[in-house]
Formats: structure tokens, C-alpha cells, sequence
């Protein structure tokens, strides 16, 4: 999964944003490049965060943005990566509800969307894992961690 990040440009990697309806916004940027989803997708997301709060914080760290109402603007299934040197802060009075690492998630297709949140299931209970990711700061970094734990 990490090796495919890269392999398909679905990641970037960025010192800060402003906020976090930016981060989402940058989040999106590779599958809006590669017209996976429509530019308005990450205004969807946002507008679903706004909606039912900060749902796509998994864990503390780790966000996982989608949208749960954006389908028409999802042209394929994937998932794409994020790094933030400095995370940002989905909940001034929540200080579990902060994200450096974002997984947004494009599901097109209902089978292939499954199997992509097993492996990322699989991916995010590895504490092993979640700490190299969060040292992050490069598609070769990325890279490397998905040949050290065949991801």
C-alpha cells in the first residue's frame, strides 16, 4: 500500500497548513490531479466535517478524509497519503482530535473500497508502522517503509 502511494503519485508532503479545511484541501490535491475525484471533493469533505465533526480522525495523529455524501464527484476507488510536519488541530477543545497524517479515501467502487480499508485497517494497528509514518518527510521515505514492512 505504501509503495503504491508512491508509485501512483497519491502522496505529498508539506510543513504546515493553516487549518485544518486546509490540510484537507492539500489532502486532496494527487487525486484531484489525476481527476480520481472532482476539485469540489475536498470542498465535500469539508462540508461533512462541518456537518458531523472531526469523524475522520481515527486515532489521535491519523485522519482519514472522506466524504460521506461527495459520491458523485468520486470517478475511481483509492486511497491517497499525507504527511504534515506540523499537525493541525480538528477540535480546539479536543487535543486527541489532531492529524500530521492524512489517508483520504475516494471509494467508487464498493468491492475495491472494502478491500482498501482492510489493508488500511491492517496498516493503522500496526503501532510499529504508525510511529516510522509519522517520521515521515519524503516519497522516499514512504517508499522505504513500504519495503521494510512489505507495504
Amino acid at each position: 500500500m505504501l509503495k503504491e502511494f508512491v508509485k501512483e503519485k497519491h502522496c505529498v508532503f508539506y510543513d504546515s497548513a493553516s487549518d485544518w479545511k486546509d490540510a484537507i484541501h492539500k489532502a486532496c490535491e494527487p487525486i484531484i490531479a489525476d481527476r480520481t475525484v472532482e476539485p469540489e471533493y475536498a470542498d465535500e469533505i469539508v462540508r461533512c466535517v462541518e456537518k458531523y465533526g472531526p469523524y475522520i480522525i481515527l486515532i489521535p495523529g491519523v485522519a482519514m478524509p472522506h466524504s460521506t455524501e461527495g459520491g458523485a464527484l468520486v470517478h475511481k476507488t483509492c486511497i491517497s497519503f499525507m504527511k504534515l510536519a506540523k499537525p493541525v488541530s480538528f477540535d480546539d477543545q479536543d487535543p486527541e482530535k489532531y492529524a500530521d497524517l492524512f489517508f483520504t479515501i475516494a471509494s467508487g467502487n464498493a468491492e475495491k473500497h472494502l478491500e482498501e480499508m482492510q489493508q488500511l485497517a491492517a496498516l493503522l494497528t500496526d503501532d510499529a508502522v504508525v510511529e516510522d509514518l509519522h517520521k515521515v518527510t519524503s516519497e522516499a521515505d514512504l517508499e522505504a517503509l513500504g519495503e521494510k514492512y512489505n507495504l
